[in-house]
């Protein structure tokens, strides 16, 4: 990819599950928020922070959650380099896949990028749900692999964006969102509200 690119718009999803739950991990994505502005580009839409159940359950305490579009001309690269920066500048260590993180930042989509490749994508996409929790790819994947599938992800990236379209799947973050259970939806609840269902 070329190391500098028109401004676009990415979308990055933001989570904490800090022991001091929620006003620490709130707390966290809202600095957090202040330093991708700083670092990597304008954010131009911010979603409200939501309480989501741990994923898997068990594995920790439960999630604050938002996702923000940052206008930027950084190449991904540098983008991920950023954010794992300003992850590790926040305590965050990868000691294992899905366990408990003081902050996690992934790209959700970068425009209507596909990256590296659609079969890599595809590949990716369909990993079962055991394989998904022993492998991490060694190269980003765009759009994230998981999003049609997380109420944590949609909820609030349909306050934002919901005309976005996926570029594989065809179906916007409304449609995408509305095509999971009930259940899951009902879930993902704004910090100090009731429902974020509609």
């Amino acid at each position: 990819m070329n190391k500098h690119q028109n401004h676009r718009t990415l979308y990055i999803a933001l989570g904490s599950n800090s022991a001091d739950f929620p006003s620490v991990s709130a707390d966290i994505l809202h600095f957090a928020k202040l330093q991708i502005s700083k670092d990597i580009g304008n954010i131009s839409k911010s979603s409200n922070v939501f309480k989501t159940p741990c994923f898997p359950a068990g594995a920790g305490p439960d999630f604050a959650n938002a996702v923000i579009a940052v206008s930027t001309d950084m190449d991904l690269h540098s983008i991920l380099a950023n954010l794992h920066r300003i992850e590790a500048d926040f305590g965050r260590e990868r000691t294992w896949r899905w366990g408990q993180r003081t902050l996690d930042l992934d790209i959700l989509a970068d425009g209507e990028v596909i990256a590296p490749d659609l079969h890599t994508y595809q590949s990716w996409k369909d990993l079962p749900l055991d394989q998904q929790a022993k492998l991490a790819p060694s190269e980003l994947i765009l759009p994230h692999p998981r999003i049609q599938d997380r109420a944590f992800v949609l909820v609030p990236w349909r306050e934002i964006a919901p005309e976005w379209r996926h570029p594989v799947l065809g179906r916007t973050v409304s449609e995408l969102c509305a095509s999971l259970p009930e259940k899951d939806r009902a879930e993902v609840v704004p910090i100090g509200g009731e429902t974020a269902e509609k």
